[in-house]
Parts: C-alpha cells; sequence; structure tokens
C-alpha cells in the first residue's frame, strides 16, 4: 500500500510540475575551424599544435639546412651550365622544328645527359638519357 501512495504522488508530482519542465536541444559545434568550428581558433589550434611538437627531423643539421642540398660550388656550376644547354638546345629544336632548316640528326653528350635525335613518320623523336641514373625520357616533336 505504502508503494501505491508513493507512485501515486511521484505520478502527480510529474503531472503538474511537468508542464514547467523543459528541455532544449543538444547542439554540436566543432571547435576545429577546419570541421565547421569558428574560424578565430585557427590561430590558437596552430600554436597549440607547434608548442607541442616534440619532433626533430633526422636529416636536419644544426645550420637549419637539409643534408641533401648541394654546398659545393663547383656541382652548382656544374648543374647550372646543363641547365643552360639543355634549354639552349630546347629553344633550337623547337625554333627548327618550326622553321625552314632541319635539325641534325644524331647522339649529343651534354654533361650527365645524352641526348639522341631521330626522325620518326610522326615527328622528331628525341631521347634524353641521364647517364648517372639510366633514366630515359622521350619526346616526340610532331611535324608542322
Amino acid at each position: 500500500m505504502r508503494k501505491k501512495i508513493t507512485l501515486v504522488g511521484f505520478l502527480v508530482f510529474i503531472f503538474c510540475c511537468g508542464k514547467s519542465l523543459s528541455a532544449q536541444d543538444f547542439v554540436y559545434t566543432p571547435k576545429n575551424p577546419a570541421f565547421g568550428g569558428n574560424p578565430y581558433n585557427y590561430s590558437w589550434m596552430l600554436s597549440s599544435a607547434q608548442a607541442q611538437d616534440t619532433y626533430e627531423d633526422p636529416s636536419r643539421d644544426d645550420l637549419g639546412l637539409s643534408t641533401g642540398y648541394s654546398s659545393d660550388p663547383i656541382d652548382d656550376f656544374a648543374e647550372s651550365l646543363n641547365r643552360q644547354i639543355l634549354s639552349q638546345l630546347s629553344r633550337e629544336i623547337v625554333s627548327r622544328q618550326l622553321g625552314e632548316s632541319a635539325l641534325e640528326e644524331g647522339t649529343y653528350v651534354l654533361g650527365d645527359y645524352q641526348i639522341d635525335i631521330g626522325s620518326s613518320g610522326s615527328g622528331l623523336v628525341i631521347t634524353i638519357i641521364d647517364l648517372l641514373t639510366g633514366s630515359t625520357t622521350n619526346v616526340t616533336v610532331p611535324y608542322f
């Protein structure tokens, strides 16, 4: 009997006070601006992540330079010279192919590169072989 009275009292309390009880919708707002959060959080999140980053890149030396870069002036000069020669050759190929005089077929060795020039039915075929790595690049310049 006592349980029934307690249950009825509880139900009357819920019924009377239930009209004044209300709930609100739960809305999730992300913090990260990449996922729709406030864009003003970006600088705070970035500085927080950088402060926690303790990873040291093993390929970096004490001066902050990567060890993969060449610092020898002779190597830099040779690389620059190879690039200029290849650039001049590409300009000459295009101007002769589009002009009246034809480019002479043959094999040219320029520094670390071997360049084979030949003709085919579709156009001028240029094969560039890197002598250090053995990689090959084929370029076809069509006839006009």
